[in-house]
């Protein structure tokens, strides 16, 4: 079987859209592309949630996009925990200057640490958003 699977979207599930829009569009600086609800039985049946529906805001990302989601009914909270952890994920954002974009950051965002260096020579920079999603911001 052949497969050109390319990158579409990465989809982050969020209690608060408005909330999660402002934190990816003004701290971030990804442009909102469309905005859009979702519901009925086939998409009930798709993501696997009884009477679920969908809010939607889809940005752009370069390549590809970055889709927030709030579901209801919203299912429990997922442990955001240490990026160590097995099921842990990451959204990774490429920028030019690491350490500008820390400089630039609102002094309420949480960071992990300080931009650091590592032994392959990215720069890279942990942070979260406004519900604990970690995404890394690295400059290669």
């Amino acid at each position: 079987m052949s497969s050109n699977l390319t990158a579409h979207h990465y989809g982050i599930t969020v209690a608060d859209l408005d909330r999660a829009i402002e934190f990816y569009r003004d701290v971030l600086g990804l442009d909102v592309l469309d905005r859009f609800a979702v519901s009925g039985p086939a998409f009930a049946d798709a993501v696997g949630v009884d009477g679920a529906t969908g809010g939607f805001a889809h940005l752009d990302a370069g390549s590809a996009r970055v889709e927030l989601v709030e579901y209801e009914p919203e299912g429990d909270d997922a442990d955001a925990g240490a990026v160590n952890r097995p099921g842990a994920t990451h959204l990774g954002l490429a920028v030019e200057d690491v350490e500008a974009f820390h400089e630039g950051l609102p002094s309420d965002i949480e960071t992990i640490s300080d931009p650091r260096t590592t032994e392959s020579g990215a720069t890279i920079l942990f942070v979260r958003d406004p519900e604990g999603n970690l995404i890394e911001l690295i400059e290669a």
